[in-house]
């Protein structure tokens, strides 16, 4: 069994790092520029749904929960690279299916418990609970046990053992290459089970864990308010007292408020109809900070219907769309995308350059699909702005290449009905409902949008697309646990995904840019305000500069 310590650094300073203590391997992550105090105000329009991190799953509570909880594992601060969090170390055995932490000892919940193993097992036990009701269940499949837990069999999973109090065991029914993943997404993290009874119903709004920070107040359709946890187990974190989050801000009028200094970071972003007027300001643009997200907007083809059985038809459409004008009818805020990975993604395939947009070529393809004149379908789309706008982009970028698109403009619940048919959408722009990953791995964005497993009614695979050949392939991929061998598991993906563009049953369009505009009192690397996992903002790493 191969032992992974809670270690970032180069192999050359493993032996350092063995003889110190986590906390103290913690203590080399602090900014020599934060100074600690001060706090910040941040505003949304609408107020949280929840905080309990086996329900919540949405942008808004995303990096909130990240803040008052922990899970076993995490993210490098603005990266997608793991590391250990709850967990002081790990092991996995040879067939990669046992799983085993070691954990931190020390580490108390706002309540002033200390968290062991036994609290591991009841968050995994309540997550997977179907009494629960969390959207997030189904991300723990591999363990064994789940189906009897998910069937209402059971309340315990059986593969989730308390060894002692500071080490838990977790035994998989096959190999999963990204456990390690679902062990860092909010879903999996621990919370005390006195607390969660204590607060029934209610538990989301009266959070307990052992974040960095604590719930000081929660006035509904006012603010939120964070205070720093004194004694969280990351010494010198988080830098900042306290956060306000303040509900019910129009996003116009907190950009007004953040131009006057009264606001530190307006989380709905900046408003579309302000974002030419920023970016054209120097002092404003300034402000802003700009970073991928986990994100693909694509076109879908329903392989399965004609003319689209056809990959020749496939790829005229990619060859089609002109991705550029898309984008700069969007104000920029994405970058043309040739792969249904978007560039941050592990498993991204710089060297793969796509289908460039070339009517002519389109056309030929076509003809040489027996469509010389063209052919008549339906472009699916939602009618939420700027939506509309871009299919109709795409129905001019079609009609140039002979084929008439009609443009079904409809409700989001309507379209994700029709691609979840088989026989009811023959192409879908998936714009408003397009694949944000649930973690940094490549096959998060396989499985439920491009694998066998999805293409069934209801399902997210809206192109019906099943090779069966690449479903072995995938598996074979996520079957390499050991993190030793990522690179040669992430290459497996590129190829599968590049065998995915051959076949052509998407349109990749563009990969959205998140723009996060912040004071300029605010610090910290840019990277924490555009976080790919901590979303929008890892609040447990940034500062402000005019603390005395």
């Amino acid at each position: 069994m191969k032992n992974y310590l809670a270690s970032t650094v180069a192999a050359s300073a493993l032996a350092l790092m063995l003889a110190l203590s986590p906390a103290a391997a913690q203590e080399e992550k602090l900014d020599p520029n934060a100074k600690p105090g001060g706090e910040i105000t941040i505003t949304y329009k609408d107020d949280v749904a929840t905080l309990d991190p086996a329900i919540g799953y949405d942008w808004q509570n995303w990096s909130m929960i990240k803040s008052l909880y922990d899970g076993l594992m995490d993210y490098e601060p603005g990266t997608t690279n793991l590391r250990p969090e709850l967990a002081e170390s790990y092991e996995i055995s040879p067939d990669g299916k046992t799983f085993t932490f070691k954990l931190r000892k020390g580490v108390k919940f706002h309540n002033g418990r200390e968290m062991t193993a036994e609290d591991v097992k009841y968050s995994l036990d309540r997550v997977t609970n179907p009494k629960t009701q969390s959207p997030g269940a189904g991300f723990f499949a591999s363990i064994a046990g789940y189906d009897d837990v998910a069937a209402g069999k059971s309340e315990s999973l059986s593969g989730v053992t308390v060894v002692d109090p500071s080490t838990v065991k977790i035994e998989l029914s096959r190999p999963d290459a990204t456990f390690l993943h679902v062990m860092a997404i909010n879903f999996s993290h621990v919370v005390p089970k006195e607390a969660v009874e204590q607060y029934g119903a209610d538990f989301g709004k009266n959070p307990v864990g052992t974040g960095a920070y604590k719930m000081a107040e929660w006035t509904l359709g006012q603010r939120l308010v964070f205070e720093k946890n004194p004694d969280y187990w990351r010494k010198g974190l988080p830098y900042l007292n306290k956060i306000t989050f303040e509900i019910g801000q129009e996003p116009i009028v907190a950009l007004l408020r953040l131009q006057k200094g009264e606001v530190d970071v307006p989380g709905d972003g900046i408003p579309p109809a302000k974002f030419q007027e920023v970016m054209n300001d120097p002092e404003q643009k300034a402000r802003v900070v700009v970073g991928g997200q986990l994100h693909t907007g694509y076109v879908t083809m329903n392989t399965t219907m004609a003319p689209f059985d056809n990959v020749k038809v496939r790829q005229a459409v990619n060859m089609a769309i002109n991705k550029d004008r898309i984008v700069q009818l969007i104000n920029n805020r994405a970058v043309p995308a040739n792969q249904p990975l978007p560039p941050s993604m592990p498993g991204y395939d710089k060297a793969y350059k796509g289908y460039a947009y070339d009517p002519g070529k389109a056309k030929a393809l076509l003809a040489e699909a027996g469509h010389a004149d063209g052919f008549e379908t339906e472009l699916f789309v939602m009618n939420t702005d700027p939506n509309p706008r871009i299919a109709q982009a795409i129905q001019q970028d079609l009609a140039a290449i002979g084929v008439k698109a009609n443009l079904q403009s409809l409700a989001q619940a309507n379209v994700i009905a029709a691609g979840g048919d088989k026989a009811g959408a023959p192409m879908i722009w998936s714009g408003g409902m397009a694949w944000i990953a649930d973690f940094p791995d490549p096959s998060n964005f396989y499985g439920p949008i491009l694998g066998c497993g999805g293409a069934v009614p209801g399902g997210w695979n809206w192109a019906w697309y099943c090779n069966e050949d690449l479903d072995k392939k995938a598996a074979e991929a996520d079957s390499i646990v050991d993190p030793a061998k990522a690179e040669e598991r992430y290459k497996m993906w590129s190829a599968i995904y590049g065998k995915i563009m051959e076949d052509a049953p998407w349109a990749p369009v563009f990969n959205e840019q998140r723009f996060t505009m912040k004071s300029p009192r605010m610090g910290g690397a840019d990277n924490l305000y555009v976080d790919p996992v901590h979303i929008p903002i890892n609040y447990d790493y940034v500062y402000v500069t005019d603390v005395q």
